[in-house]
């Protein structure tokens, strides 16, 4: 079977407001652009998850809106506390309970950049994959039977906001 993961690091969130915990830190303008600018990426290229596991972060969770607008039907989201500054394994153990053929993680780095090291078979050529940088996509397919037998994916997509026309 084939699968397909797609792993987002938030939009460029504000720091105005000096009382936001950063739980609580929103997206700044050029964030909410650029998480539109994703949405419509990610809806262009028919890469429409089944599933979105979601950091409950409020910065995560307007991405994930903004995002998920370029769909005529929503996919399923289920907003995750324990991703909010999580580590790769908690995310990839999220990941290996799905059974849908498309998930989209979306989370904060540094765990989010480190999963998407770590599951590419090759890392794009893209010089910012390194520092996966706010807004940062990447998509892998899998040829595995289930998320439980995945190894590393094969690479199909990788953007930045900077990549994507304003």
């Amino acid at each position: 079977m084939s699968l397909r993961l797609i792993l987002m690091r938030h939009a460029k969130s504000d720091w105005d407001d000096p009382t936001a915990s950063d739980h609580e830190r929103v997206l700044n303008a050029r964030g909410r652009q650029n998480a539109s600018a994703l949405g419509v990426w990610l809806a262009q290229k028919g890469y429409r998850p089944d599933l979105a596991l979601v950091s409950d972060a409020s910065r995560t969770g307007e991405t994930w809106l903004r995002v998920s607008q370029t769909w005529a039907e929503a996919p399923e989201v289920r907003f995750q506390a324990t991703f909010y500054n999580a580590g790769p394994d908690l995310l990839l153990h999220a990941i290996r309970a799905a059974t849908v053929p498309c998930v989209l993680v979306l989370a904060h780095n540094p765990g989010i950049g480190m999963l998407a090291e770590h599951l590419s078979a090759k890392a794009p050529t893209h010089s910012r994959f390194a520092d996966y940088p706010t807004g940062s996509t990447l998509v892998l397919d899998f040829d595995a039977p289930s998320w439980a037998d995945i190894g590393k994916g094969q690479l199909c997509d990788f953007v930045i906001p900077a990549d994507l026309p304003a």
